[in-house]
């Protein structure tokens, strides 16, 4: 494969350039409606660590810390948790774009009553239900990007839509900064009333962005679904020869999936290769939050506070300019994922994690003796660091990597279970991280410790590459010679099982035969 190639179905395509095709240059700007799930997700993220350094939300709601805090910050992975069952099926039946509606408009009922807050109850319920949906929405709108867009950009884009968490923690942390200077309660309640603003938008530009190719071959609307893909992927033109051989592998792929494999939960671990993919799915979802992230991300006052930085200013502008340098890191990775590779980010990403935390663990227990400006500087530094290096496996790869190394078949089923862990793991950190801070300082710095270097042995172990091989395609490094794969490969591979005479089947059929799964007889 050349520099200016990439594989399908065994075979080396020509790249396109997408800002010279109108269709394609036309659906991916309108993809930011999908995209912006993830943003409204990390303004949160930083809205609370904003709310807590805001004096009349603390005054209002009677300076929530410990327990309490810990409660109205988990609150909202506690509604996503609620919203698991429903998820895979809104997705699933509904569809990719109006599982993101569904997700929206219950995201702005729980704004609504957040901003009415007269109450800390009434502020938790409404965080509850702004997980529910973000829950829903979140478990469709990467679905559709990931089954929309061109074989060649599929992880650029797939990556960049859960960098953009970051997009979010900047906006939020900066408009905490400047209402913390308004008067009485609105310093807090335009930020809050603010979150609500993506998912309107959402709701009215999602329609703009086509219906997934593969969910609408799923429901048997082929024609539509070919429409889209010649639309999208070769200026509309139905005869396009990538556009027929992604239509065959997919309409095949998902019609031997549906014929051999049970639509049911236990699916997901049903077969090795499908029980190799659930210990991704939920290590990737513990580690993605149980990383030491989680301290920083929601409770940055309380960690500064461990340095002798109380100032609420000085606070909002460290989280701030700590918005810019993720959103700069991780944005900036996506575009080498298929250069460098998933595993070598993952490995460098762990290593990297593990001795920016070691090293701001020795500051912080420094500080803790001498209180030297030089260790609080120390810290303040591998925080940045820290973010970087984690930004370089577990931001936009979550999600991407995630999606991709699932069959259609399973795939909102599988995402689920990722999501899942990752609400659970927020839970958990949300609750336990303000008390274990309040209890143990500093020293709780070596848990993580610890847990980093776990991480870094499991990713070593059973975290594989995918890159530059399509959607489709991927199945074969997991499930072997019992993977399901549609298209030209399965079709020579077919007719070699069944004794065809060689010199009666293409070359380049043969030559896909030699590198696809073997179809199930």
């Amino acid at each position: 494969m050349g520099k200016d190639t990439f594989e399908l179905a065994g075979r080396d395509w020509p790249k396109v350039t997408w800002w010279k095709l109108k269709n394609m240059r036309t659906v991916y700007l309108t993809l930011w409606a999908a995209m912006l799930t993830s943003a409204t997700n990390g303004y949160d993220g930083s809205l609370m660590n904003g709310l807590q350094a805001i004096a009349a939300w603390n005054e209002n709601f009677n300076n929530p810390n410990g327990q309490i805090l810990g409660l109205i910050a988990a609150s909202m992975s506690i509604g996503s948790l609620l919203a698991i069952p429903v998820v895979p099926y809104t997705a699933d039946i509904l569809g990719r774009r109006t599982g993101v509606v569904i997700g929206c408009a219950i995201m702005i009922v729980g704004v609504a009553l957040i901003c009415i807050g007269f109450h800390v109850a009434l502020f938790i319920i409404g965080r509850l239900i702004l997980g529910f949906g973000i829950a829903i929405a979140h478990g469709s709108a990467p679905l559709l990007i990931a089954e929309l867009v061109h074989p060649q950009h599929r992880a650029i884009y797939s990556t960049i839509y859960n960098t953009l968490w970051y997009l979010g923690s900047l906006v939020g942390s900066w408009v905490a900064f400047g209402t913390d200077k308004l008067d009485g309660q609105w310093s807090w309640r335009v930020p809050c009333l603010l979150q609500a603003l993506p998912s309107i938008v959402q709701m009215i530009f999602i329609w703009t962005v086509p219906e997934s190719p593969r969910w609408l071959i799923s429901k048997g609307r082929h024609v539509k679904a070919k429409q889209i893909l010649a639309n999208v992927h070769a200026e509309g033109n139905l005869d396009d020869e990538l556009v027929n051989v992604e239509f065959n592998e997919i309409q095949q792929t998902i019609a031997l999936e549906q014929e051999y494999e049970k639509s049911a939960w236990s699916e997901l671990w049903a077969t090795p290769g499908n029980r190799h993919r659930l210990i991704i799915l939920v290590s990737i979802g513990f580690f993605s939050q149980w990383s030491g992230n989680g301290i920083v991300s929601y409770f940055l006052p309380q960690v500064l506070k461990l340095i002798g930085i109380t100032d609420s200013t000085l606070v909002l502008e460290i989280n701030g300019y700590l918005s810019i340098v993720q959103l700069i890191s991780a944005v900036g990775i996506c575009f080498f994922v298929d250069k460098i590779g998933r595993r070598p980010l993952f490995i460098t990403s762990c290593i990297g994690m593990l001795a920016a935390f070691v090293s701001t663990t020795i500051a912080l227990a420094r500080y803790d003796v001498d209180q030297s400006s030089a260790a609080a500087n120390t810290v303040i530094v591998f925080i940045f660091v820290y973010y970087v290096m984690y930004n370089l496996g577990f931001c936009g790869l979550l999600v991407s990597y995630s999606t991709e190394i699932l069959p259609y078949r399973i795939r909102a089923k599988g995402l689920t279970v990722m999501f899942f862990c990752v609400d659970l793991s927020l839970w958990f950190n949300q609750y336990v991280n303000p008390i274990a801070l309040e209890a143990i300082a500093w020293k709780y710095y070596l848990v993580y410790c610890v847990w980093l270097a776990f991480e870094l042995l499991v990713v070593w172990k059973y975290y594989i590459e995918t890159k530059n091989t399509a959607l489709e395609e991927i199945v074969k490094f997991f499930d072997g010679d019992a993977a399901i794969v549609g298209g030209d490969a399965a079709t020579a591979k077919a007719r070699h099982l069944a004794g065809e005479d060689d010199a009666d089947i293409p070359v380049e059929e043969k030559t896909a035969a030699a590198t696809s799964a073997e179809v199930r007889a």
